[in-house]
């Protein structure tokens, strides 16, 4: 398994590199009406606070909990008026029936599920919801690209067992398992479909910031961009499982 506190070692590059959820994600949890102005919500896993500044921009009353210091830090430091809490999803201790809404962005591959979903069930209130999401570096439903081949070709030259779990496009699976427990029941799933150009530079530092990518392998990702033009279009997409507390 790839360290979960590799995200907090490079949490400068991570804060910097990472691309930012898609518009049309926070449109749709708005039209939801997940995003309800001075409701509490939480927001597991929140590492430099992407999904946590769109819950502040709709004015929620939002508590973080993120397990690395340094990017606990840069939370508090950018979002002074979120509660921040230096804590694992599983080892944290949240009040009952205290949120309206429970986040958790890139992130839920990391929890062990039988202890957080019960925890995430007592700390919301009868008919409180979760939303998880994440963004897949990687769209299967557009045509392989140049460097996505050049990517795979890095991928397949490991040795080391991919992370357990579904992949992270496989988001029926992800959507059953989080109903497992019988304690939330999915309510909307969505992918949304999105790309973004890359340079070299900016290729070298997304790919590391990925847990299962070393920098060896991240400077062979760079170095195609720079075989292939010096930009790449990269295709990719942004599952939404929103879920309802079952009572």
């Amino acid at each position: 398994m790839p360290d979960p506190m590799h995200f907090d070692r490079h949490a400068d590059l991570y804060e910097r590199a990472r691309p930012p959820y898609p518009a049309a994600l926070w449109e749709r949890l708005d039209a939801l009406g997940l995003l309800v102005p001075g409701a509490p919500a939480l927001d597991l896993g929140a590492g430099s606070g992407q999904a946590t500044r769109g819950l502040v921009r709709s004015g929620m009353e939002v508590t973080a909990v993120e397990p690395g210091a340094a990017l606990a830090a840069r939370l508090r430091e950018r979002l002074p008026n979120v509660r921040v809490i230096v804590a694992s999803a599983e080892e944290t201790v949240l009040p009952t029936a205290a949120f309206e809404l429970a986040t958790v962005a890139t992130a839920v591959h990391w929890f062990d599920l039988g202890v957080v979903l019960p925890k995430l069930h007592a700390a919301l209130r009868p008919g409180g919801r979760l939303a998880v999401w994440r963004n897949a570096y990687g769209d299967a439903s557009v045509p392989q690209t140049a460097f996505r081949e050049r990517v795979q070709a890095i991928v397949d030259r490991r040795s080391a067992p991919p992370r357990p779990g579904p992949d992270e496009s496989q988001t029926s699976e992800w959507a059953r398992l989080l109903e497992a427990g019988g304690l939330f029941r999915a309510a909307h799933v969505e992918e949304f479909a999105w790309a973004v150009e890359l340079d070299e530079e900016g290729v070298r530092s997304l790919f590391t910031t990925f847990s299962d990518w070393s920098e060896s392998e991240a400077d062979q990702a760079a170095r195609a961009v720079r075989d292939l033009g010096g930009t790449v279009i990269e295709h990719y997409r942004t599952p939404l499982i929103v879920l309802d507390r079952v009572a």
